[in-house]
């Protein structure tokens, strides 16, 4: 299957933790895990802060971007240790704007980051106007793979779309803000999205110049990268044709599915993944900020989509049927992530080792907040002492097979402060519909918005 997180993504990442991934661990430096709280909005309040805090105190401090991963045994592959990660910063992204917004952070500290953060990312290398997936703390690439050493589109589009929320969020402030969204929609601007068609009625994941289309990976759906295609639809000065999207994301109506598992209805094909669906990051990282919620077109109605896929997810864990030991109501969550013997894409059809990972059902949350809650009360009070740390909840664990590694990951870390935000207000949410070319776009496609405002 051409999908970069089922094959070149894990391909690499099994290869780099295979020789480091049993290696000893230390404990984490003092974690605060208090367990007592005044409210269940205090509670959450405590999460968000602590998951916003990778991309806080954790950021890379040349770039001010989330470090690709955070282990706190200090073992790191090939030696990147300061890796900065184009997607996950903008997860990251997203939550700073959490922090002002909820005041952990303050307006002047949270202005003064994202100038640094639109500074690096101005000087960095760019692909027609995209950046690589990983990039050193110089501004140079630094190769995903061998053939994947230049523009990256869909990661580009996470960090993207919540730009663009710093954008709307600052737009009307004083002299120092507005210079700042100007900066943002300057770098939105150079974005190449046409280029990426590669001459064709697709979109294509990667370009490099040493290597061109080599890559070939045609974005077809459905997975993760729908937020490209809606952002290339939106581009005020390099957008796609809807022919793109209808033909290319939706395989000329192919894209649809019949499927239903415990009584949901899948919707849309899952590349891979088509009778129960795929990892959960699916259902998170194009709508950290595009709002799902009264968001349909002829394809799919997207907060249908998301929450059957999550119901779908959490049910297989409740059943249990391999009678992996800690799967249930309070334990569940298959998303991408650490493994027992490398990075996986785990899913109902991919669950063969009893993994779970907590930001599958803690970014969740505004699909299934009463599930997502009860996860995260077991995982806090139950499992605290064995996956809590520095930066909230290790990256995953497995009961079944005595596993708990310290070990963080951006893009999942990243996630769960601003999808317990849109729960909670719906911030990301209303801040990327308020784009006007956002708005723009979605109708360009065919959707019908219900939300949208502008």
């Amino acid at each position: 299957m051409k999908q970069k997180h089922f094959k070149a993504f894990i391909a690499i990442f099994s290869v780099v933790l295979l020789a480091c991934q049993n290696a000893g661990t230390t404990a984490d430096s003092e974690p605060n895990r208090p367990l007592t709280f005044e409210s269940d909005e205090a509670f959450l309040d405590f999460i968000q802060e602590a998951h916003l805090n990778y991309m806080w105190e954790g950021a890379e401090p040349v770039s001010g971007l989330a470090r690709e991963r955070i282990h706190i045994d200090g073992v790191y592959p090939d030696n990147d240790a300061d890796v900065v990660t184009t997607g996950g910063s903008g997860f990251g992204v997203a939550g700073l704007l959490v922090g002002i917004e909820r005041g952990f952070i303050s307006r002047s500290e949270g202005v003064a980051r994202f100038l640094k953060i639109v500074d690096f990312l101005e000087r960095a290398d760019r692909f027609h106007g995209m950046w690589s997936h990983w990039i050193y703390p110089t501004g140079k690439v630094k190769p995903f793979g061998r053939k994947d050493n230049g523009g990256d589109l869909v990661e580009s589009a996470f960090l993207m779309q919540s730009l663009l929320c710093v954008r709307q969020y600052f737009q009307d402030g004083d002299d120092s803000e507005k210079a700042l969204a100007a900066r943002i929609d300057a770098l939105w601007r150079d974005m190449e999205w046409d280029w990426y068609l590669n001459g064709k009625d697709v979109l294509y994941w990667h370009w490099s110049p040493e290597y061109q289309w080599e890559m070939n990976f045609p974005l077809g759906g459905y997975n993760e990268c729908l937020i490209a295609y809606i952002l290339a639809a939106s581009s005020p000065t390099h957008t796609i044709p809807a022919s793109a999207y209808h033909k290319g994301w939706a395989r000329g109506g192919n894209i649809k599915s019949d499927a239903v598992a415990y009584g949901y209805p899948l919707i849309l094909k899952h590349n891979g993944a088509e009778q129960y669906g795929g990892p959960l990051f699916w259902a998170h990282y194009s709508y950290i900020c595009l709002n799902p919620n009264g968001l349909s077109d002829e394809y799919a109605d997207y907060w249908e989509l998301n929450k059957n896929q999550t119901l779908i997810n959490y049910q297989w864990c409740v059943e249990n049927t391999k009678g992996f030991k800690g799967y249930g109501a309070d334990c569940w969550g298959l998303t991408a992530s650490y493994s027992l013997d490398g990075y996986k894409a785990h899913c109902p059809s991919r669950d063969d080792i009893g993994v779970i990972t907590p930001t599958a059902a803690l970014s969740s949350y505004p699909y299934t907040p009463e599930q997502s809650s009860q996860a995260l009360k077991h995982f806090y009070y139950s499992l605290g002492d064995s996956i809590w740390g520095k930066y909230g909840f290790y990256d995953a664990f497995s009961v079944n097979a005595n596993w708990y590694i310290q070990r963080y990951l951006a893009i999942d870390q990243c996630t769960i402060a601003p999808m317990i935000e849109n729960y909670r207000s719906g911030l990301l949410w209303r801040l990327f519909m308020s784009c006007p070319e956002i708005g723009d776009g979605l109708r360009k496609l065919g959707f019908s918005v219900k939300n949208i405002n502008n």
